[in-house]
């Protein structure tokens, strides 16, 4: 069976210390990895909680006069939806 987090241990890099994510102020982030970053994007993969619901979300940021702005985000809220989007990438995944 598929298992994310050890797949993402080639990936990402260490949990981040330094920077804060952008996010609102109204989410609370409870972990998260940096998946790239470059002079212009940035994408992370996080646990966060929001109004007393934790969720696993990709943001993808890019950054205008030093700014870093979300471009995208794409939100899991159940283990019923992570586990349809697994099944979905580790389908497309074998065709690699």
């Amino acid at each position: 069976m598929f298992n994310a987090l050890t797949f993402c241990k080639g990936f990402v890099s260490k949990p981040d210390v330094e920077e804060r994510l952008q996010v609102s102020e109204r989410v609370k982030v409870l972990r998260y990895f940096t998946l790239f970053k470059s002079g212009h994007w940035w994408a992370a993969v996080g646990l966060f909680e929001a109004f007393r619901r934790k969720h696993i979300a990709l943001h993808l940021w890019f950054t205008r006069h030093g700014v870093w702005k979300l471009r995208q985000k794409f939100v899991f809220r159940s283990r019923e939806e992570w586990d349809k989007a697994e099944k979905a990438v580790e389908g497309l995944a074998g065709m690699f």
